[in-house]
Protein backbone atom coordinates (compact mmCIF):
# COMPACT_ATOMS: atom_id res chain seq x y z
CA UNK A 1 0.00 0.00 0.00
CA UNK A 2 2.90 2.69 0.96
CA UNK A 3 5.34 1.00 -1.67
CA UNK A 4 5.32 3.30 -4.34
CA UNK A 5 7.96 6.01 -5.08
CA UNK A 6 7.06 9.51 -3.97
CA UNK A 7 6.14 11.14 -7.06
CA UNK A 8 8.22 14.31 -8.09
CA UNK A 9 9.89 14.67 -3.74
CA UNK A 10 6.68 14.99 -2.83
CA UNK A 11 5.54 14.28 0.61
CA UNK A 12 2.07 13.28 1.44
CA UNK A 13 0.43 13.80 4.83
CA UNK A 14 -3.33 12.75 5.74
CA UNK A 15 -4.53 15.11 8.35
CA UNK A 16 -7.72 12.61 10.35
CA UNK A 17 -9.96 15.21 12.44
CA UNK A 18 -13.78 15.15 12.49
CA UNK A 19 -13.40 19.10 13.04
CA UNK A 20 -13.84 20.95 9.62
CA UNK A 21 -11.39 23.58 11.36
CA UNK A 22 -8.45 21.62 12.94
CA UNK A 23 -8.04 20.34 9.53
CA UNK A 24 -7.89 23.68 8.32
CA UNK A 25 -5.47 25.02 10.85
CA UNK A 26 -3.50 22.06 10.28
CA UNK A 27 -3.49 22.67 6.43
CA UNK A 28 -2.81 26.15 6.61
CA UNK A 29 0.42 25.37 9.50
CA UNK A 30 2.02 22.66 7.38
CA UNK A 31 1.83 24.80 3.93
CA UNK A 32 5.30 26.47 5.19
CA UNK A 33 7.25 23.12 4.95
CA UNK A 34 8.52 23.18 1.34
CA UNK A 35 6.83 19.31 -0.49
CA UNK A 36 4.67 18.44 1.78
CA UNK A 37 1.56 17.82 0.11
CA UNK A 38 -1.85 17.51 2.74
CA UNK A 39 -4.92 15.93 1.93
CA UNK A 40 -7.87 15.06 5.01
CA UNK A 41 -10.43 13.01 6.33
CA UNK A 42 -12.69 12.92 8.48
CA UNK A 43 -12.22 9.80 10.83
CA UNK A 44 -10.48 6.81 11.45
CA UNK A 45 -12.54 4.83 8.39
CA UNK A 46 -12.21 7.49 5.89
CA UNK A 47 -8.32 7.51 6.69
CA UNK A 48 -8.22 4.01 6.12
CA UNK A 49 -9.52 4.39 3.04
CA UNK A 50 -7.63 6.94 1.65
CA UNK A 51 -4.44 4.78 3.04
CA UNK A 52 -5.63 1.92 0.86
CA UNK A 53 -5.65 4.75 -2.67
CA UNK A 54 -2.61 5.98 -2.71
CA UNK A 55 0.87 6.10 -0.48
CA UNK A 56 1.38 9.07 2.45
CA UNK A 57 4.19 9.08 4.92
CA UNK A 58 2.68 10.89 7.68
CA UNK A 59 -0.47 11.08 9.18
CA UNK A 60 -1.49 13.45 11.45
CA UNK A 61 -5.03 12.62 14.21
CA UNK A 62 -6.85 13.28 16.86
CA UNK A 63 -7.71 10.68 19.23
CA UNK A 64 -11.30 11.13 19.49
CA UNK A 65 -13.52 10.84 16.65
CA UNK A 66 -16.68 8.95 15.46
CA UNK A 67 -16.65 5.50 14.36
CA UNK A 68 -13.30 4.63 14.34
CA UNK A 69 -11.23 6.82 16.21
CA UNK A 70 -7.24 7.65 16.95
CA UNK A 71 -6.43 4.56 18.68
CA UNK A 72 -8.04 2.43 16.75
CA UNK A 73 -6.56 3.74 13.83
CA UNK A 74 -2.74 3.49 15.78
CA UNK A 75 -3.65 0.14 15.93
CA UNK A 76 -4.47 -0.80 13.17
CA UNK A 77 -1.97 0.75 11.02
CA UNK A 78 0.93 -0.60 13.31
CA UNK A 79 0.56 -3.89 11.89
CA UNK A 80 0.93 -3.09 8.62
CA UNK A 81 4.53 -3.38 7.36
CA UNK A 82 6.43 0.02 5.77
CA UNK A 83 3.14 1.62 7.61
CA UNK A 84 3.68 5.82 7.52
CA UNK A 85 4.57 7.69 10.43
CA UNK A 86 1.26 8.39 12.97
CA UNK A 87 1.35 11.91 15.10
CA UNK A 88 -1.47 11.92 17.49
CA UNK A 89 -2.94 15.04 18.80
CA UNK A 90 -4.60 15.60 22.07
CA UNK A 91 -6.46 17.69 24.26
CA UNK A 92 -4.52 20.03 26.89
CA UNK A 93 -3.67 17.58 30.21
CA UNK A 94 -4.54 14.14 28.50
CA UNK A 95 -0.99 13.26 27.93
CA UNK A 96 -1.57 9.67 29.41
CA UNK A 97 -3.93 8.92 25.93
CA UNK A 98 -0.54 10.21 23.99
CA UNK A 99 1.55 7.49 26.00
CA UNK A 100 -0.85 4.85 25.28
CA UNK A 101 -1.29 5.54 21.95
CA UNK A 102 2.77 6.00 21.62
CA UNK A 103 2.57 2.42 22.82
CA UNK A 104 0.30 0.70 20.20
CA UNK A 105 2.36 2.50 17.29
CA UNK A 106 2.08 5.98 17.33
CA UNK A 107 5.92 8.11 16.15
CA UNK A 108 4.98 11.22 19.13
CA UNK A 109 1.96 14.00 19.73
CA UNK A 110 1.27 17.49 20.35
CA UNK A 111 -1.15 19.11 22.09
CA UNK A 112 -4.02 21.35 21.33
CA UNK A 113 -4.41 24.65 21.36
CA UNK A 114 -1.52 24.47 18.88
CA UNK A 115 1.56 25.74 19.08
CA UNK A 116 3.14 26.51 15.53
CA UNK A 117 6.66 25.84 16.50
CA UNK A 118 6.11 22.88 18.39
CA UNK A 119 3.72 21.32 16.30
CA UNK A 120 6.22 21.62 13.03
CA UNK A 121 9.50 20.73 14.86
CA UNK A 122 7.23 17.35 15.66
CA UNK A 123 6.29 16.91 11.58
CA UNK A 124 9.68 17.72 10.82
CA UNK A 125 11.38 15.00 13.28
CA UNK A 126 8.78 12.48 11.62
CA UNK A 127 9.75 13.87 7.79
CA UNK A 128 13.22 13.12 8.56
CA UNK A 129 12.64 9.71 10.24
CA UNK A 130 10.26 8.48 7.13
CA UNK A 131 13.19 9.46 4.75
CA UNK A 132 15.93 7.51 6.72
CA UNK A 133 14.08 4.42 6.81
CA UNK A 134 13.21 4.47 3.08
CA UNK A 135 17.37 5.51 2.50
CA UNK A 136 17.94 2.22 4.34
CA UNK A 137 15.99 0.62 2.70
CA UNK A 138 16.97 1.51 -0.29
CA UNK A 139 20.79 1.02 0.44
CA UNK A 140 20.19 -2.02 1.97
CA UNK A 141 18.73 -3.52 -1.09
CA UNK A 142 21.15 -2.18 -3.17
CA UNK A 143 23.54 -4.17 -0.88
CA UNK A 144 21.48 -7.42 -0.98
CA UNK A 145 21.23 -7.41 -4.86
CA UNK A 146 25.24 -6.47 -4.90
CA UNK A 147 26.16 -9.30 -3.39
CA UNK A 148 24.92 -11.16 -6.32
CA UNK A 149 25.45 -8.72 -8.89
CA UNK A 150 27.55 -5.82 -10.11
CA UNK A 151 25.50 -2.89 -11.09
CA UNK A 152 25.78 1.13 -11.22
CA UNK A 153 23.01 1.79 -13.20
CA UNK A 154 19.76 3.77 -12.20
CA UNK A 155 17.72 0.68 -13.84
CA UNK A 156 19.17 -2.27 -11.30
CA UNK A 157 19.16 0.40 -8.45
CA UNK A 158 15.57 0.40 -8.99
CA UNK A 159 15.51 -3.82 -9.17
CA UNK A 160 17.54 -3.91 -5.60
CA UNK A 161 14.87 -2.03 -4.15
CA UNK A 162 12.14 -4.47 -5.50
CA UNK A 163 13.86 -7.27 -4.77
CA UNK A 164 14.08 -6.21 -1.49
CA UNK A 165 10.38 -5.42 -0.99
CA UNK A 166 9.23 -8.26 -2.68
CA UNK A 167 12.13 -10.71 -0.63
CA UNK A 168 11.14 -9.73 2.75
CA UNK A 169 7.19 -10.42 2.05
CA UNK A 170 6.83 -13.89 1.22
CA UNK A 171 5.43 -13.88 -1.79
CA UNK A 172 5.35 -15.59 -5.26
CA UNK A 173 8.11 -14.16 -6.99
CA UNK A 174 8.44 -14.35 -11.44
CA UNK A 175 11.27 -13.77 -12.92
CA UNK A 176 12.25 -12.43 -16.49
CA UNK A 177 14.61 -11.18 -18.57
CA UNK A 178 16.94 -12.24 -21.44
CA UNK A 179 19.27 -15.09 -21.15
CA UNK A 180 22.39 -14.17 -19.56
CA UNK A 181 21.19 -11.10 -17.13
CA UNK A 182 21.34 -12.49 -13.94
CA UNK A 183 17.97 -13.78 -12.76
CA UNK A 184 19.25 -16.74 -10.82
CA UNK A 185 21.05 -14.35 -9.12
CA UNK A 186 18.26 -12.09 -8.42
CA UNK A 187 16.68 -14.89 -6.99
CA UNK A 188 19.97 -15.30 -4.78
CA UNK A 189 18.95 -12.15 -3.59
CA UNK A 190 15.35 -12.65 -3.20
CA UNK A 191 16.19 -15.47 -0.81
CA UNK A 192 18.78 -13.70 1.34
CA UNK A 193 16.41 -10.60 2.05
CA UNK A 194 13.79 -13.35 2.81
CA UNK A 195 12.13 -14.73 6.11
CA UNK A 196 13.18 -18.27 4.46
CA UNK A 197 16.66 -17.27 4.22
CA UNK A 198 17.78 -19.60 6.81
CA UNK A 199 15.34 -22.70 5.01
CA UNK A 200 16.17 -24.91 2.25
CA UNK A 201 16.67 -23.05 -0.92
CA UNK A 202 16.81 -25.77 -3.66
CA UNK A 203 16.86 -24.93 -7.47
CA UNK A 204 15.08 -27.10 -10.66
CA UNK A 205 15.86 -26.55 -14.71
CA UNK A 206 12.67 -26.92 -15.94
CA UNK A 207 13.88 -27.47 -19.45
CA UNK A 208 16.91 -29.97 -18.11
CA UNK A 209 15.03 -33.41 -17.96
CA UNK A 210 12.04 -35.53 -19.66
CA UNK A 211 8.38 -34.77 -18.62
CA UNK A 212 8.81 -38.52 -16.57
CA UNK A 213 12.13 -37.47 -14.52
CA UNK A 214 11.22 -33.88 -14.11
CA UNK A 215 8.00 -35.32 -12.51
CA UNK A 216 9.70 -37.54 -10.13
CA UNK A 217 12.19 -35.04 -9.43
CA UNK A 218 9.49 -32.44 -8.56
CA UNK A 219 6.94 -34.51 -6.64
CA UNK A 220 8.96 -37.79 -5.65
CA UNK A 221 8.03 -40.99 -6.16
CA UNK A 222 7.43 -44.30 -4.29
CA UNK A 223 9.61 -47.30 -4.58
CA UNK A 224 8.97 -49.28 -7.81
CA UNK A 225 6.27 -46.35 -8.80
CA UNK A 226 8.72 -47.00 -12.79
CA UNK A 227 10.64 -48.51 -14.49
CA UNK A 228 14.23 -48.12 -12.53
CA UNK A 229 12.25 -46.33 -9.28
CA UNK A 230 14.23 -48.70 -6.97
CA UNK A 231 13.85 -46.42 -4.03
CA UNK A 232 11.51 -43.81 -3.03
CA UNK A 233 12.23 -40.41 -3.63
CA UNK A 234 10.89 -37.19 -1.41
CA UNK A 235 11.13 -34.72 -4.31
CA UNK A 236 12.06 -31.17 -4.88
CA UNK A 237 8.70 -29.83 -2.81
CA UNK A 238 9.23 -31.59 0.31
CA UNK A 239 13.05 -31.26 0.09
CA UNK A 240 12.32 -27.50 -0.22
CA UNK A 241 10.00 -27.04 2.65
CA UNK A 242 9.60 -24.30 4.27
CA UNK A 243 11.73 -22.87 2.24
CA UNK A 244 12.25 -21.93 -1.36
CA UNK A 245 12.25 -23.30 -4.46
CA UNK A 246 13.30 -21.97 -7.84
CA UNK A 247 12.02 -23.34 -10.97
CA UNK A 248 14.14 -21.78 -13.93
CA UNK A 249 12.94 -21.73 -17.45
CA UNK A 250 9.32 -22.49 -16.39
CA UNK A 251 8.22 -22.02 -19.70
CA UNK A 252 9.74 -25.51 -20.77
CA UNK A 253 7.08 -27.13 -17.96
CA UNK A 254 5.15 -29.71 -19.87
CA UNK A 255 1.48 -29.15 -19.62
CA UNK A 256 0.60 -32.33 -17.06
CA UNK A 257 3.20 -31.01 -14.79
CA UNK A 258 1.78 -27.20 -15.19
CA UNK A 259 -1.42 -28.67 -13.99
CA UNK A 260 0.12 -30.37 -10.87
CA UNK A 261 2.16 -27.22 -10.05
CA UNK A 262 -0.71 -25.29 -10.12
CA UNK A 263 -1.99 -27.56 -7.64
CA UNK A 264 0.75 -27.04 -4.94
CA UNK A 265 -0.06 -23.86 -5.55
CA UNK A 266 -3.52 -23.63 -4.74
CA UNK A 267 -3.46 -26.27 -2.17
CA UNK A 268 -0.23 -26.71 -0.85
CA UNK A 269 -0.10 -30.41 -1.64
CA UNK A 270 1.73 -32.59 -3.23
CA UNK A 271 1.03 -36.15 -4.46
CA UNK A 272 4.14 -38.06 -5.00
CA UNK A 273 4.20 -40.52 -8.35
CA UNK A 274 2.65 -44.10 -7.17
CA UNK A 275 1.13 -42.46 -3.85
CA UNK A 276 -2.18 -42.39 -3.18
CA UNK A 277 -1.87 -39.85 -0.13
CA UNK A 278 -1.01 -36.09 -0.79
CA UNK A 279 1.77 -34.44 1.73
CA UNK A 280 1.31 -31.03 3.02
CA UNK A 281 4.44 -28.44 1.96
CA UNK A 282 4.93 -25.00 2.70
CA UNK A 283 7.39 -23.63 -0.49
CA UNK A 284 7.74 -20.43 -1.51
CA UNK A 285 7.84 -20.78 -5.45
CA UNK A 286 10.51 -17.84 -6.95
CA UNK A 287 10.04 -18.78 -11.24
CA UNK A 288 12.09 -17.59 -14.09
CA UNK A 289 12.28 -17.36 -17.97
CA UNK A 290 13.65 -15.45 -20.40
CA UNK A 291 9.88 -16.65 -22.78
CA UNK A 292 6.96 -14.45 -22.82
CA UNK A 293 4.73 -16.31 -20.22
CA UNK A 294 1.35 -13.52 -21.16
CA UNK A 295 2.03 -14.32 -25.13
CA UNK A 296 2.75 -18.15 -24.54
CA UNK A 297 -0.68 -18.36 -22.20
CA UNK A 298 -2.80 -16.00 -24.95
CA UNK A 299 -1.29 -18.65 -27.78
CA UNK A 300 -2.26 -22.01 -24.77
CA UNK A 301 1.33 -23.18 -24.96
CA UNK A 302 0.95 -22.29 -21.10
CA UNK A 303 -1.69 -22.25 -18.59
CA UNK A 304 -2.79 -18.99 -17.91
CA UNK A 305 -4.20 -19.76 -14.51
CA UNK A 306 -0.62 -20.92 -13.88
CA UNK A 307 0.70 -17.74 -15.33
CA UNK A 308 -1.20 -15.55 -13.15
CA UNK A 309 -0.27 -18.06 -9.91
CA UNK A 310 3.33 -17.26 -10.67
CA UNK A 311 3.15 -13.29 -11.64
CA UNK A 312 2.15 -11.91 -8.66
CA UNK A 313 5.34 -10.27 -8.20
CA UNK A 314 7.42 -9.64 -11.34
CA UNK A 315 10.85 -8.91 -11.27
CA UNK A 316 12.09 -7.50 -14.80
CA UNK A 317 15.93 -8.07 -15.04
CA UNK A 318 17.11 -5.80 -17.81
CA UNK A 319 19.05 -6.42 -20.69
CA UNK A 320 22.69 -4.70 -21.02
CA UNK A 321 22.26 -2.34 -24.11
CA UNK A 322 19.47 -0.73 -21.58
CA UNK A 323 22.18 -0.42 -18.93
CA UNK A 324 25.42 0.38 -20.72
CA UNK A 325 26.76 2.11 -17.71
CA UNK A 326 27.08 -1.23 -15.86
CA UNK A 327 29.33 -2.38 -18.75
CA UNK A 328 32.89 -1.21 -17.27
CA UNK A 329 32.45 -1.87 -14.27
CA UNK A 330 31.60 -5.98 -14.90
CA UNK A 331 34.92 -5.51 -17.27
CA UNK A 332 37.11 -4.42 -14.46
CA UNK A 333 35.41 -7.43 -11.63
CA UNK A 334 35.99 -10.58 -14.42
CA UNK A 335 39.38 -8.82 -15.69
CA UNK A 336 40.64 -8.95 -12.67
CA UNK A 337 39.10 -12.42 -11.93
CA UNK A 338 40.50 -13.76 -14.85
CA UNK A 339 44.07 -12.43 -14.51
CA UNK A 340 44.18 -14.27 -11.15
CA UNK A 341 43.13 -17.22 -12.11
CA UNK A 342 45.44 -17.67 -15.46
CA UNK A 343 48.37 -15.77 -13.55
CA UNK A 344 48.54 -13.41 -16.69
CA UNK A 345 50.07 -10.93 -14.04
CA UNK A 346 49.27 -7.37 -15.36
CA UNK A 347 47.87 -6.55 -18.67
CA UNK A 348 47.78 -3.00 -20.02
CA UNK A 349 44.33 -1.91 -21.09
CA UNK A 350 44.08 -0.74 -24.93
CA UNK A 351 43.00 3.00 -25.04
CA UNK A 352 39.33 3.27 -25.67
CA UNK A 353 38.84 -0.74 -24.76
CA UNK A 354 36.02 0.19 -22.20
CA UNK A 355 34.03 2.44 -24.52
CA UNK A 356 34.34 -0.26 -27.51
CA UNK A 357 32.70 -2.78 -24.70
CA UNK A 358 29.88 -0.23 -24.05
CA UNK A 359 28.95 -0.11 -28.26
CA UNK A 360 28.62 -3.61 -28.56
CA UNK A 361 25.54 -5.46 -28.45
CA UNK A 362 26.04 -8.15 -26.08
CA UNK A 363 23.12 -10.33 -27.16
CA UNK A 364 24.13 -12.77 -24.50
CA UNK A 365 24.18 -10.08 -22.12
CA UNK A 366 26.33 -10.50 -18.58
CA UNK A 367 27.17 -14.09 -19.62
CA UNK A 368 28.46 -13.28 -22.86
CA UNK A 369 30.42 -10.05 -21.81
CA UNK A 370 32.07 -12.80 -18.47
CA UNK A 371 33.08 -15.53 -21.53
CA UNK A 372 34.15 -12.57 -24.08
CA UNK A 373 36.80 -11.34 -21.24
CA UNK A 374 37.61 -15.25 -20.08
CA UNK A 375 38.71 -15.72 -23.54
CA UNK A 376 40.68 -12.37 -23.98
CA UNK A 377 42.46 -13.20 -20.71
CA UNK A 378 43.28 -16.76 -21.77
CA UNK A 379 44.68 -15.66 -24.77
CA UNK A 380 46.30 -12.20 -24.12
CA UNK A 381 50.17 -12.47 -25.06
CA UNK A 382 53.04 -9.98 -23.69
CA UNK A 383 50.93 -8.59 -21.18
CA UNK A 384 48.39 -6.97 -23.85
CA UNK A 385 44.89 -7.91 -24.66
CA UNK A 386 43.70 -8.30 -28.62
CA UNK A 387 41.00 -6.29 -29.22
CA UNK A 388 40.56 -8.27 -32.43
CA UNK A 389 39.13 -10.84 -30.78
CA UNK A 390 35.95 -9.04 -29.70
CA UNK A 391 32.84 -9.51 -30.82
CA UNK A 392 32.04 -7.61 -34.52
CA UNK A 393 29.45 -4.55 -33.60
CA UNK A 394 26.93 -6.18 -36.52
CA UNK A 395 23.56 -7.55 -35.51
CA UNK A 396 23.04 -10.51 -33.81
CA UNK A 397 22.89 -13.80 -35.87
CA UNK A 398 23.73 -12.01 -38.91
CA UNK A 399 26.06 -14.63 -40.39
CA UNK A 400 25.50 -17.25 -37.66
CA UNK A 401 22.90 -19.36 -38.42
CA UNK A 402 20.99 -19.03 -34.77
CA UNK A 403 19.51 -16.39 -33.13
CA UNK A 404 21.74 -14.58 -30.91
CA UNK A 405 25.38 -16.01 -31.34
CA UNK A 406 28.51 -13.48 -31.70
CA UNK A 407 31.07 -13.72 -33.82
CA UNK A 408 34.29 -16.27 -33.00
CA UNK A 409 37.91 -15.26 -32.98
CA UNK A 410 38.48 -19.24 -33.09
CA UNK A 411 35.55 -20.61 -35.06
CA UNK A 412 37.08 -22.41 -38.07
CA UNK A 413 36.66 -20.21 -41.33
CA UNK A 414 37.84 -20.67 -44.90
CA UNK A 415 40.96 -19.68 -44.46
CA UNK A 416 41.49 -22.17 -41.36
CA UNK A 417 40.49 -25.24 -43.56
CA UNK A 418 42.92 -27.44 -44.56
CA UNK A 419 43.89 -26.50 -48.80
CA UNK A 420 41.26 -28.61 -51.10
CA UNK A 421 38.51 -29.34 -48.03
CA UNK A 422 35.43 -30.44 -50.03
CA UNK A 423 31.87 -28.80 -48.99
CA UNK A 424 31.19 -31.95 -46.05
CA UNK A 425 34.41 -30.77 -44.48
CA UNK A 426 33.74 -27.30 -44.32
CA UNK A 427 30.08 -27.56 -43.65
CA UNK A 428 30.87 -29.71 -40.42
CA UNK A 429 33.95 -27.30 -39.63
CA UNK A 430 30.87 -24.38 -39.72
CA UNK A 431 28.98 -26.28 -37.72
CA UNK A 432 31.92 -26.85 -35.34
CA UNK A 433 31.91 -23.40 -34.59
CA UNK A 434 28.20 -23.02 -34.33
CA UNK A 435 28.60 -25.28 -31.43
CA UNK A 436 31.32 -23.84 -29.45
CA UNK A 437 29.89 -20.34 -30.16
CA UNK A 438 26.51 -21.57 -28.32
CA UNK A 439 28.35 -23.62 -25.43
CA UNK A 440 30.04 -20.12 -24.81
CA UNK A 441 27.26 -18.14 -24.69
CA UNK A 442 25.44 -20.85 -22.47
CA UNK A 443 28.44 -20.69 -20.16
CA UNK A 444 29.11 -24.35 -20.89
CA UNK A 445 25.25 -25.48 -20.14
CA UNK A 446 24.16 -28.04 -22.17
CA UNK A 447 20.61 -27.59 -22.33
CA UNK A 448 21.14 -23.56 -22.75
CA UNK A 449 23.43 -24.51 -25.51
CA UNK A 450 21.06 -26.84 -27.65
CA UNK A 451 18.81 -24.75 -27.10
CA UNK A 452 20.11 -22.08 -28.73
CA UNK A 453 20.83 -24.08 -31.44
CA UNK A 454 17.07 -25.11 -31.62
CA UNK A 455 17.67 -28.71 -31.10
CA UNK A 456 17.55 -31.26 -28.70
CA UNK A 457 20.16 -32.40 -26.09
CA UNK A 458 20.62 -35.65 -27.30
CA UNK A 459 21.60 -34.02 -30.32
CA UNK A 460 23.85 -31.51 -29.09
CA UNK A 461 25.63 -34.97 -27.45
CA UNK A 462 26.04 -36.28 -30.36
CA UNK A 463 27.68 -33.55 -32.27
CA UNK A 464 29.85 -33.00 -29.00
CA UNK A 465 31.19 -36.87 -29.75
CA UNK A 466 31.51 -36.16 -33.53
CA UNK A 467 33.54 -33.28 -33.41
CA UNK A 468 35.68 -34.16 -30.12
CA UNK A 469 34.19 -32.40 -27.65
CA UNK A 470 32.75 -34.61 -25.03
CA UNK A 471 35.70 -34.91 -22.77
CA UNK A 472 33.54 -36.06 -20.02
CA UNK A 473 34.17 -32.66 -18.37
CA UNK A 474 34.87 -29.43 -19.98
CA UNK A 475 31.04 -28.37 -20.32
CA UNK A 476 29.04 -28.23 -17.92
CA UNK A 477 25.38 -29.91 -17.60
Amino acid sequence: MWDEAREGGTTRVLVVDDDAGVRFTLREMLKSLSGVEVDEAVDGEDALEKLSARPYELVISDLRMPRMDGMALVRRLSTVPRSPRVIVITAHGSERFAVEAMKAGAYDYFRKPFEVDELLAVVSRALESVRLREENARLSGELNLSRSLVFVSEPMVRLAQLVQLAGSRDVTVLITGESGTGKERVADALVRASPRANRPFLRFNCAALTEELAEAELFGHARGAFTGAHRARPGLFREADGGTLLLDEVGELAPTLQARLLRVIQEGEVRPVGEDRPVTVDVRIIAATHRDLRRLALEGAFREDLYYRLNVVQLRVPPLRERPEDIPVLARVFLDRFIDRFHTGPLKIPDGFFEQLRALPWPGNVRELENTLESLVALSSEGRLDLGQLPSAEPAGADSGFPGAPSDPVRPGPQDEAPGAGLKERVEAYERGLVLDALRMAGRNRSEAARRLGIGRATLHDKLRKYGLDDGGEERS
